[in-house]
């Protein structure tokens, strides 16, 4: 009998914590050994699976002590500064991550891959199958349309998202610079108003929208003269996000250390 992955989740309480809770009691290879949530939210001591009728005979706890005490992955959705304390503690105690939290700058982005030394991570602003399929899409269109073609990313996400741009549309700008030998920095415009006059050749633009309950969509618009080519990725669920947490959790369970995005997990790197 293969040994189930033990996957403790952060953010239990969550949206997408609930969802990947829901996600993990259904997987034959998975066991939910771990629930983590923010000291006082109402949910400590809760157990986990009461949403779905489920006993998982834990609780909901804010020790990671207590709430890592037997897992070897934590899957990680939460804000960057929890996230960090969260990497801490598992670089200590050999807990390897799946991280899909968004909003990080470099100098937290260079923490967690100091901490990778000691555990292996996958670090994805966007978990999703699909979205990573599109980049790899977005990635040949950039370099087939490098010249002639201006390059905006519309994003739109619920009304609860506190970062913006999104991880995922700020990936999508970075796969289109490097595709064009760019820095992102460099080129980016993350908004207009006013009188800005033309467009400068080159750039890449981005445009956020913020409303109701989005999931999450994205669309890379490559426009030239006289034809318009649109790459677009619409979520209708949390759970393509689950599932590709999922999917990360196995691709590290020979993994020492390490640092890893979806492409590797999903084989697109050398496609």
């Amino acid at each position: 009998m293969i040994q189930p992955l033990n996957i403790a989740i952060a953010g239990a309480s969550g949206r997408m914590g609930k969802m990947l809770i829901e996600t993990v009691l259904a997987e034959e290879d998975t066991e939910l050994v771990g629930a983590l949530d923010i000291t006082g939210s109402p949910f400590i001591g809760v157990d986990p699976g009461i949403s779905w009728g489920v006993e998982t005979g834990i609780q909901i706890s804010d020790q990671l002590s207590v709430g890592l005490a037997t897992a070897k992955y934590l899957i990680d959705f939460t804000r960057p500064e929890g996230t960090l304390a969260h990497a801490k503690y598992c670089a200590e105690h050999g807990v390897h991550m799946i991280i899909g939290t968004t909003g990080f700058s470099e100098a937290q982005q260079q923490e967690l891959k100091e901490f990778s030394k000691k555990i292996a991570i996958v670090f994805a602003p966007n978990m999703s199958v699909g979205v990573n399929a599109t980049l790899k899409l977005i990635e040949l269109a950039a370099k087939i349309l490098k010249e002639g073609y201006d390059v905006e990313i519309i994003e739109a996400h619920h009304h609860h998202k506190v970062d913006a741009p999104s991880g995922t549309a700020l990936k999508m700008g970075e796969v289109v610079a490097q595709a064009q030998n760019k820095n992102l920095k460099d080129w980016a415009v993350m908004s207009r108003e006013g009188h800005t006059g033309p467009r400068k050749e080159g750039t890449i633009g981005f445009a956020t929208i913020r409303g109701g309950d989005i999931v999450g969509d994205h669309t890379v618009l490559f426009a030239g003269d006289g034809e318009r080519i649109e790459i677009t990725h619409k979520s209708a669920s949390r759970m393509s996000y689950a599932q590709g947490a999922m999917r990360a959790a196995r691709f590290l369970s020979d993994k020492v250390n390490g640092f890893y995005d979806m492409h590797d997990v999903l084989g697109l790197k050398n496609l």
